[in-house]
């Protein structure tokens, strides 16, 4: 065997061998459904909960949102003549979303340097930190999940700028992210102890 086939060869079992499970769970209309399927997400919620405040119905309702609860959610290409790529349309990436700056930034104010995007824990405690300096910000409550929502998606200037009034877009998906924490929030109160 030649040495470049050994080479591909080491490359393509090591390729295999890697990265992690980032497919959705099946059911993400069924809170419980999720949790027994994933008991991670709901340690990763419970520890977001315990340590900034947030309910999990409301941070569930956002993952959703931002990513299907795919750890390695990116948001699509930019495309120039319909054809050319040019990149992403932002650095937004994982669970929660992230963007680049608003995650060094999250790490440096944590001390959370190995934080990784696309692990649960990590990206709810992100979510947690940064819903808990909105209600500092802007004075929105944890459990609101239409306006935690908002201004999680405009950013904290965005939000208090109120520029998501000139998106009507933006308000019907914050009323959607509402009604699912909602949803969640009753279909929790009936999972079984050891999900909640």
């Amino acid at each position: 065997m030649s040495r470049t086939l050994r080479v591909l060869v080491m490359v393509v079992l090591l390729a295999s061998c890697g990265g992690g499970n980032f497919s959705a769970p099946r059911n993400l209309d069924n809170a419980c459904s999720i949790l027994s399927q994933r008991p991670k997400y709901a340690k990763a919620f419970r520890a977001t909960e315990r340590r900034w405040g947030v309910p999990v119905h409301v941070q569930m309702a956002t993952v959703y949102q931002e990513s299907k609860f795919i750890g390695n959610a990116r948001t699509p290409f930019r495309y120039v003549l319909g054809v050319i790529p040019m990149g992403r349309q932002s650095s937004a990436y994982g669970y929660a979303q992230a963007l680049d700056g608003t995650w060094k930034e999250y790490q440096r104010a944590t001390n959370s340097y190995g934080a990784r995007r696309d692990n649960i824990r990590d990206a709810m405690d992100f979510m947690g930190w940064y819903m808990n300096k909105t209600r500092e910000k802007t004075g929105v409550e944890l459990h609101n999940a239409r306006h935690q929502y908002l201004a999680y998606h405009e950013g904290h200037t965005g939000y208090l700028r109120r520029t998501y009034k000139r998106k009507s877009w933006l308000m019907r998906i914050s009323g959607e992210v509402a009604n699912r924490a909602n949803r969640y929030e009753s279909q929790l109160a009936t999972c079984p102890r050891r999900l909640r």
